[in-house]
């Protein structure tokens, strides 16, 4: 009997523990210092003007990053000068994914004229604490006071194939709502892409 009560508690707790990871609506988040493509390192502290941002964990390879990727940019283009721009970071292991290492992060941003931040999270501790799962992974994060507060997580749209096709713009949602001095209607959606690519552990 006991046995049983102590395998219900543990499943309890783990289960407890997964459905708490990361940051979720409501929640403030840490800030971060994180090398940029061009080499200086940046914190969502760092722009004074930000009234939010729009923080996107993607990465090079992952299919639908790419596929998302004028999107983003569309999406940074039309909201930055209204206060809540882009911010990418790349989470994925580059020893197992070397296109998606920083050196190919800076020639991507090149090649497709970034005009935001594509930061490199080597270690992984900002996917990790913030909870990012896919590549794309989007956090919409709203600046009260002197702490960011989480508006939003999840998807960009509801179609990853054809951005014409998408009949729900979460992102633009959430932050048309922010700038309308509302919260959004729908916070969370479940992210649609890649898995993040995580570092072998030792003996793995």
């Amino acid at each position: 009997m006991k046995n049983i009560l102590f395998s219900a508690a543990v499943l309890t707790a783990m289960a407890f523990t997964t459905a708490n990871s990361g940051y979720k609506p409501g929640d403030v988040v840490k800030d971060f210092k994180l090398v940029n493509i061009d080499g200086k390192k940046m914190s969502l502290a760092s722009n004074k003007s930000a009234k939010g941002y729009i923080v996107v964990f993607t990465c090079n390879h992952c299919p639908y990053s790419v596929a998302y990727e004028d999107r983003i940019i569309a999406l940074h283009n039309k909201y930055a000068s209204q206060g809540y721009p882009v911010v990418a970071i790349n989470p994925n292991d580059a020893v197992q994914y070397p296109d998606d290492s920083y050196p190919e992060m800076q020639k991507r941003a090149k090649d497709k004229a970034f005009t935001f931040p594509y930061l490199h999270d080597e270690s992984q501790a900002i996917a990790t604490q913030w909870g990012a799962e896919r590549t794309p992974h989007v956090y919409v994060v709203k600046k009260e006071k002197k702490t960011f507060v989480v508006k939003y997580v999840g998807a960009i749209d509801n179609n990853s194939e054809d951005a014409a096709s998408a009949d729900k713009k979460y992102v633009e949602d959430a932050v048309n709502a922010l700038l309308a001095g509302k919260d959004p209607e729908v916070n969370f959606t479940k992210a649609i892409g890649c898995r993040v690519k995580w570092k072998k552990k030792a003996g793995e």
